[in-house]
């Protein structure tokens, strides 16, 4: 497996696996839309097949890791892809790195709390709220049946 700037891999390309990824090539997260192809990131090729992305975005001295996803789960693709933006964020100056997900994302949750990540707000009903102005495909039930209505954000300090 290859980690490689998200620069380097066509748009178009990238845009898809994206698509098949989440079923559009946009998220959502307190209440704005977010292109991840667009933003600054790194890819996970295997044998030049996309099987992971992250992209972010430094404002001031914070980091937010905007989106990632990898497949298949499980490999250590997703832990290599986060640990490619604490290093970036580290680089640009940044104190910490931060991240939104939804109530839902169990297993998001466990991968992020196991790497040092802490929880660090809830926007309850904030889903809700996102699903009705800005993404109606938003499912109303998440992973595991649990119903998605809230945003949590979780957080990293970076260590100098």
């Amino acid at each position: 497996m290859e980690i490689v700037d998200a620069g380097v891999v066509p748009p178009d390309r990238l845009r898809g696996f994206l698509v098949w990824a989440w079923h559009a090539d946009y998220i959502v997260a307190h209440g704005e839309r977010i292109r991840p192809a667009d933003s600054p990131g790194f890819v996970a090729l295997d044998a030049d097949r996309i099987v992971g992305h992250v992209s972010y975005r430094i404002i001031d001295q914070a980091c937010e890791l905007t989106s990632i996803v990898a497949e298949p789960r499980g490999r250590g693709i997703g832990s290599i892809l986060l640990e490619a933006v604490v290093d970036a964020a580290r680089v640009a100056g940044c104190l910490r790195v931060w991240l939104t997900t939804t109530n839902d994302n169990i297993d998001a949750l466990r991968f992020y709390q196991r790497r040092g990540l802490r929880l660090m707000a809830l926007r309850p009903g904030a889903v809700d709220e996102w699903r009705r102005r800005l993404k109606p495909e938003i499912p109303a039930i998440g992973a595991y049946g649990i119903p998605m209505r809230d945003e949590l954000d979780l957080e990293l300090e970076i260590v100098r």
